[in-house]
């Protein structure tokens, strides 16, 4: 009985030791992938221009 009462606790621990480690790793993706409105922008600009390019092109097409 000593036994099952240590593997069940042992377990829990484990399982909440899992949830602590998962969080800390969103948090710190999260924290981590912070863009500058700058680079937002620069992003922004590369996706219309790109856009516009591809229409460029199918409109060449057809």
């Amino acid at each position: 009985m000593v036994y099952s009462i240590f593997g069940d606790s042992l377990w829990a621990i484990v399982v909440i030791g899992g949830f602590i480690i998962l969080a800390a790793a969103l948090a710190f993706a999260k924290l981590r992938n912070k863009t500058t409105p700058a680079q937002d922008a620069r992003t922004e600009q590369a996706t219309r221009d790109l856009y516009k390019e591809q229409s460029r092109q199918d409109s060449m097409r057809g």
